[in-house]
């Protein structure tokens, strides 16, 4: 199992996509004592914003409910804390890397580690706005995702 994982989400408003990330990679590695959840963030988030409910719906269909969830933007203390960051977009990461390079290494996509299409590294698609298809469609992303996410930071480091 190795050394403590400390992982992070970040989006935007952190209300869509990192609290579902979020709950969904607790669901993965539950019970496993080698992963600290920090939670989720957002890049232009306002503290202590509600879960979307469209979020909320899809994660309980999904055994990943969450009960109590307050947004919060991303600071400098939790990247210091994380020890693996996963960004939703191309454009959360540049934002992350361009405030806070000394973390860059710590920093990647939520989907470089998996194909979709034929191509790794693509966005999370943002589902705001557009109803429960979208949540859906997001979840199935995460899920395929998370998987890869716990492959990669289960490899001994170095390699």
């Amino acid at each position: 199992m190795g050394k403590q994982k400390k992982v992070l989400f970040v989006c935007t408003g952190n209300t869509c996509r990192s609290p579902m990330a979020e709950g969904l990679f607790r669901k993965a590695v539950g019970g496993r004592g080698d992963y600290v959840v920090l939670g989720s963030a957002g890049v232009s988030a306002f503290d202590g914003d509600r879960i979307s409910q469209d979020t909320q719906i899809e994660l309980k269909k999904r055994g990943a409910e969450m009960k109590e969830f307050a947004s919060r933007m991303v600071t400098e203390e939790m990247l210091k804390d994380a020890t693996h960051v996963f960004a939703m977009t191309e454009a959360h990461l540049h934002m992350l890397v361009s405030a806070f390079p000394e973390y860059q290494d710590k920093c990647h996509l939520v989907c470089d580690f998996i194909e979709i299409d034929g191509q790794a590294g693509l966005d999370v698609p943002d589902p705001i706005g557009m109803g429960p298809r979208a949540y859906r469609a997001v979840g199935n992303v995460l899920e395929a995702a998370i998987p890869a996410l716990i492959d990669f930071m289960d490899q001994p480091e170095g390699e």
